[in-house]
């Protein structure tokens, strides 16, 4: 489990092919910058991005993770080279500070804009139609692995729109920085919200 409180931002500096062909994922070493790892063993969770991957290998200030092929398929962020956002699994003697977070990517989101508004900045998401159902005003959603709180959401022909209120520290943090109109993200909806939805539905 994850807060979405991201850490420290680190940077993949290897991407290679496991063994297996075209259908064989990939292993990347990942700078963890000032992520300390003294704590971090082998087998441990990091979650990159906001999707959760377990250490294989570990340096001094670097650590090496397997990603699968469904993985790749299914997150952006982790095919090439480049910052990424990370955070260590939560331990109970943390505070929450964002909400609770599996660090398991439930779909795709695309940037709509990405502007000033007064000494923030609006993000504007639009999400897949089966994700929709869980985006709610003041709600929490995870993108690139940064916990957030939902502004506004609508309904549209293509899925779902929502806003994000990105404050300076944020934005100077993270890797969100770098988003613009199209680029892709991590998205993970709220696992309350995930519960819910299953029970109401088994009800029916």
């Amino acid at each position: 489990m994850f807060t979405g409180i991201v850490a420290a931002v680190g940077n993949i500096t290897s991407v290679k092919p496991l063994e297996g062909g075209s259908f064989a994922g990939v292993r990347l070493e990942v700078d963890a910058g000032p992520l300390g790892l003294a704590d971090v063993a082998l087998g441990d969770s990091i979650a990159i991005n906001g999707a959760c991957m377990t250490v294989v290998e570990k340096t001094g200030s670097s650590f090496t993770v397997d990603v699968s092929r469904e993985s790749l398929s299914k997150t952006v962020g982790l095919e090439a080279p480049g910052e990424v956002n990370l955070e260590k699994a939560l331990t109970l003697a943390e505070r929450l500070g964002g909400h609770l977070v599996s660090g398991h990517v439930d779909g795709l989101g695309t940037v709509h804009s990405f502007e000033p508004v007064g000494e923030s900045r609006e993000l504007v998401i639009d999400a897949p139609r089966e994700l929709g159902k869980f985006l709610a005003y003041k709600g929490s959603v995870v993108v690139n692995g940064v916990s957030l709180t939902v502004n506004r959401v609508e309904d549209i022909e293509a899925g779902c729109r929502f806003s994000i209120n990105l404050i300076p520290h944020t934005i100077e943090v993270t890797t969100l920085k770098h988003l613009k109109a199209g680029s892709k993200v991590n998205l993970e909806i709220d696992l309350i919200a995930r519960y819910v939805e299953r029970m109401l539905s088994a009800q029916k």
